[in-house]
């Protein structure tokens, strides 16, 4: 989506610019934000309040919980400071390498640490040479992630390349919707860029993290490739699954009516949080963690034609400080999902902001400072590193500040 003309002025206290886009004026005002489990205008509050309900809600076994599992509800991973929010939980992803492709640990990649019966606990096997940690990922502001136009971000990828002298260049992949059967769009969500809906991505998360079939996904995981059956109390036969009252819409109802993560607006305003958020330019993070990004007009039709976007989504800026494209960085996990084995050693963009409600940090969360995790990409973004260790230690420490202002 090309923008051509972009005036910024105030009314109200409100940001809001005039773009002419494909030869129409339209209005794009700031994404409301906060940390205050507050609707941003999708549903009403006491909807909003009903959907959390629904999200924080915690499984048992008479309802479908496990076989195998990581947690009891959606809540569980993301809840730091407010439900939806990010967290420190981590989940594996594991196995092997034969030279040419990654092969997927038997029954898939993603192993649950929990199970119902000690006899059917997953774990590694002595052949899955490639094995990954995964830290679960903010959900807060994905409602607006979900309305950005496709063209937008395919806009950012086809720029990179001219922007870094031919040096960085994110991958837009396609990927299916499970809503919208033979229907893909460009993904967006998990580590992988896996989905484009939060529909498909909810009901995904709730058969691997919770072990809950759904109309989405209708069969039960197995452990490592081995039936899980006898320790099932719900059959999935015959159209039955374990969400019969449809969780999986509340779960995506509840993201989308989410507010995007704040700043710490003390922190932004310092002298040395504005100085590094210009460095964080000038070296070149931005490039990849792209800070503004509008979402489509009201009434684009999204998701294979089964959502509308509304005018709480649509028409609205974000700064989610990523570019939502897979890159490699040096830091791949050596799995791959829906983009094929090009995207085995790349993972999509973390989104920075509520970076600052974090102390793990990377996909692996095995960092525990911003200096260095800034020092573990490569690939891609090596120069972008170089530039960083060229600052002073001042001028590092500003850049610091600044992320933690985020």
């Amino acid at each position: 989506m090309r923008v051509l003309r972009v005036v910024a002025v105030l009314v109200l206290g409100l940001a809001v610019w005039m773009s002419t886009v494909s030869g129409q004026e339209r209005t794009i005002t700031e994404a409301p934000v906060g940390f205050d489990n507050l609707t941003n205008g999708f549903v009403s509050q006491d909807q909003f309040d009903a959907d959390r309900e629904i999200f924080e809600q915690r499984a048992d076994i008479a309802g479908g919980l496990g076989p195998t599992y990581n947690a009891q509800s959606c809540a569980e991973c993301h809840q730091s400071p407010v439900t939806g929010a990010i967290s420190q939980v981590t989940d594996l992803r594991a196995g092997s390498f034969d030279g040419f492709n990654f092969i997927d640990h038997p029954g898939g990649s993603h192993l649950a640490a929990r199970a119902v019966d000690a006899s059917i606990q997953e774990r590694l096997f002595g052949n899955d040479s490639v094995r990954a940690f995964r830290s679960s990922l903010n959900t807060l502001g994905d409602g607006f992630v979900e309305c950005i136009d496709s063209n937008t971000l395919l806009a950012i990828a086809n720029a990179q390349p001219g922007q870094s002298a031919g040096r960085i260049a994110g991958q837009f992949i396609q990927v299916p919707l499970l809503e919208a059967p033979g229907e893909s769009r460009g993904g967006r969500f998990g580590w992988k860029n896996q989905h484009a809906s939060l529909l498909g991505a909810a009901a995904e998360q709730y058969l691997d993290e919770i072990g809950i079939t759904n109309r989405l996904f209708s069969t039960e995981n197995t452990s490592s490739g081995r039936s899980v059956d006898q320790f099932d109390p719900i059959k999935e036969v015959n159209g039955v699954n374990e969400d019969p009252e449809n969780a999986i819409d509340a779960f995506a109802e509840f993201m989308r009516a989410t507010k995007a993560p704040p700043r710490d607006a003390a922190v932004a305003a310092t002298a040395d949080a504005q100085v590094g958020s210009a460095l964080f330019n000038q070296i070149g993070c931005a490039l990849c963690h792209v800070r503004d990004i509008d979402t489509a007009p009201p009434g684009t039709v999204i998701n294979g034609g089964t959502f509308t976007v509304p005018p709480a989504l649509g028409n609205k800026r974000i700064h989610p400080f990523s570019d939502f494209l897979l890159h490699d960085v040096g830091t791949g996990d050596g799995i791959v999902q829906n983009g094929g084995q090009a995207t085995r050693n790349k993972l999509r963009t973390p989104p920075l902001w509520g970076l600052r409600t974090r102390y793990t940090l990377m996909h692996g969360a095995n960092h525990l400072t911003r200096h260095e995790a800034i020092l573990r990409h490569k690939g891609e973004a090596h120069f972008v590193t170089q530039n960083y260790k060229a600052l002073t230690l001042t001028q590092q420490n500003q850049l610091i500040t600044f992320l933690n202002s985020l």
